[in-house]
């Protein structure tokens, strides 16, 4: 099984810690969360990692990665960003990992054992985080809903109550190539400037809603995080 992390984007949100390197390479308790990434993967057994590249791109060419360029990243979304790495994903199953996230191998490791055609990692506890990071962990939430078998019900909108969110999705899934089949057939319905501006939780919500390919819910309740400001980091430095 291949890898690939999509790290095109600046992550303006970063402000100053993102003048001068892309987003991933901001560091956590010392360590870039690119690395983090990196030594999560290849503990769980994967060795061939891609890396989709956009915003200076010149810094990352010291991981040694296989690199996918996508050279309108200031113009597209996360899905256009994956599209570069289509011939990987048509060859065999591969797992997509934001650039702004940290987890364990573990995680990696249930996506890689689970048989389906689209999986996905989610927090069921991840309320406390939420508390933690923002003061209404509503204004950054998004409905999450799962059916009785564990595959996705909801995913990506806005939710009226806590209720309405049974998981944090984390950025972190894999597709092996009949799934990303249908991500491309739904995409392909669409103009490009629909295309350009897809972001993966509203294509996950129309593949659910076409019925033919189920997205399988994984829960996982180990170490993670997103990195969305620099608020986070100095949160995740208290917590973890």
């Amino acid at each position: 099984m291949k890898a690939i992390i999509l790290a095109a984007g600046r992550g303006s949100r970063m402000k100053s810690l993102t003048y001068e390197r892309p987003k991933c390479l901001v560091e956590l308790r010392g360590k870039p969360l690119l690395e983090r990434q990196l030594t999560a993967l290849r503990e769980a057994g994967i060795e061939d990692i891609g890396i989709v590249t956009g915003y200076k791109r010149e810094a990352l060419t010291s991981y040694d990665l296989v690199e996918f360029y996508n050279p309108r990243w200031d113009e597209t979304n996360m899905v256009s960003s994956l599209v570069c790495a289509h011939e990987w994903l048509q060859e065999e199953a591969c797992i997509v990992s934001y650039s702004d996230i940290f987890y364990e191998s573990s995680g990696v490791a249930l996506l890689m054992e689970c048989n389906a055609d689209i999986a996905i990692t989610y927090d069921p506890n991840w309320l406390d985080l939420w508390k933690g990071r923002f003061e209404d962990p509503l204004s950054d939430a998004e409905t999450f809903k799962l059916n009785k078998n564990g595959s996705l019900n909801e995913i990506g909108q806005e939710p009226k109550s806590i209720n309405e969110i049974k998981g944090q999705y984390m950025g972190l899934l894999q597709f092996n190539p009949a799934g990303w089949d249908e991500l491309c057939r739904i995409r392909a319905m669409l103009d490009k400037t629909e295309q350009d501006g897809l972001h993966m939780t509203w294509l996950l919500q129309k593949i659910v809603k076409e019925n033919r390919t189920p997205i399988i819910a994984i829960p996982y309740m180990k170490e993670w995080g997103e990195v969305d400001s620099e608020d986070d980091l100095f949160f995740y430095r208290e917590k973890f």
